[in-house]
């Protein structure tokens, strides 16, 4: 069962509460730089990103906030480490929420008048603890970042934003290792109801973050806990929304696109079903419609699996059956076999559009 928490709303996308879990990123381009970042935004957002994150590391990239939101689809947040001034700029600039900390921000003044902005303005915060960047005084009440220790910062910067009277919060408690994280995030969801942001940070290149990711974030999921989240890699972010849309498809909480079975291979196998699968994967992974896609390699179980899938392959020596629910459309030769399924594939998605 999903952890009940209480809901916020950024921009025009609800958080929390019986909201979908939403994906979201972060542009790696530089943020002074508007027009790469509307491109990679524009990528982003053909993926399925539904958050998108900018850095703003100084005043010439809170000024290009404005332009960035203008030609963003999707809601916008700031991220801030510091300097409160930046935070008000952003919040003038139009973005949709804001990521950071209010106790490493300075005197309480500074962090009331963003409250005050965020206020005025319905900008959410996001509250993101790290495990490489907590507070002296917790480094050494615990010896090094613990769960307990990520748990206890949540709860001081929330604090400061609870006395200021500002519920319009999102948490999140980071680290990159996976046994942290999730104890850090089983901690403090015992202890508020604000809606939590989930990752494994810093977790690696695509193919060991996505790992990592996929461990630590099925975990959480799976007890219940998280309202958004992002997949931290290092490498193209659209990878990131594609991982994070895979995770939440394997535990049946959210639909985006195809499925895809694909035995591992034998030596029953008689046609190329890696570069066949592969191919297909690569050519049909941003299908706007939600289909199960089997592409089997022999005769034991591919027929039976291809019958249950909306579209589907079984292959034979050098050749191989196409399924379309349930039924065989024709015999194809392996040479045909991806773009066979491919062409039926976009047949089937202009066929369900079609009105009744």
């Amino acid at each position: 069962m999903r952890r009940k928490s209480r809901q916020i709303k950024l921009g025009n996308l609800f958080i929390g509460g019986d909201a979908p879990i939403s994906v979201q990123s972060m542009c790696n381009t530089d943020t002074r730089d508007v027009a790469a970042t509307l491109g990679q935004i524009a990528d982003l957002q053909r993926a399925g990103c539904e958050i998108i994150r900018c850095a703003v590391p100084d005043q010439r990239a809170a000024d290009a906030l404005g332009a960035i939101k203008r030609g963003c689809q999707i809601p916008l947040i700031a991220d801030i480490h510091f300097d409160y001034k930046l935070a008000l700029t952003a919040v003038v600039q139009g973005v949709d929420g804001l990521r950071l900390n209010p106790g490493n921000i300075g005197e309480r003044w500074k962090v009331a008048e963003v409250v005050a902005a965020c206020a005025e303005r319905q900008v959410p915060i996001r509250i993101g603890v790290n495990g490489g960047s907590l507070e002296k005084e917790l480094l050494q009440k615990y010896g090094h970042p613990t769960a307990e220790a990520m748990a206890e910062s949540a709860l001081g910067h929330i604090r400061i934003l609870e006395e200021l009277n500002y519920p319009e919060i999102k948490v999140s408690l980071k680290a990159s290792d996976i046994r942290r994280t999730v104890e850090a995030y089983r901690l403090l969801a015992a202890q508020v109801d604000y809606p939590l942001h989930i990752g494994i940070t810093e977790a690696g290149t695509s193919w060991a973050g996505t790992i990592k990711s996929a461990v630590g974030l099925g975990s959480l999921l799976y007890e219940g806990i998280g309202d958004t989240l992002r997949v931290s890699l290092t490498g193209d972010p659209v990878e990131e929304v594609r991982v994070g849309f895979e995770i939440l498809k394997s535990l049946e909480l959210r639909e985006r696109g195809p499925v895809f079975v694909s035995c591992p291979t034998c030596g029953r196998c008689q046609i190329d079903l890696i570069e066949i699968a592969e191919e297909i994967e690569q050519r049909l992974h941003d299908l706007p419609k939600v289909l199960t896609i089997a592409v089997m390699g022999c005769v034991v179980n591919g027929p039976g699996e291809a019958r249950e899938a909306d579209l589907g392959i079984a292959g034979g020596k050098g050749q191989g059956l196409l399924f379309r629910h349930g039924e065989v459309i024709r015999k194809v030769p392996q040479s045909e076999l991806a773009d066979a399924l491919v062409e039926e594939a976009w047949k089937l998605v202009e066929d369900q559009s079609e009105p009744d």
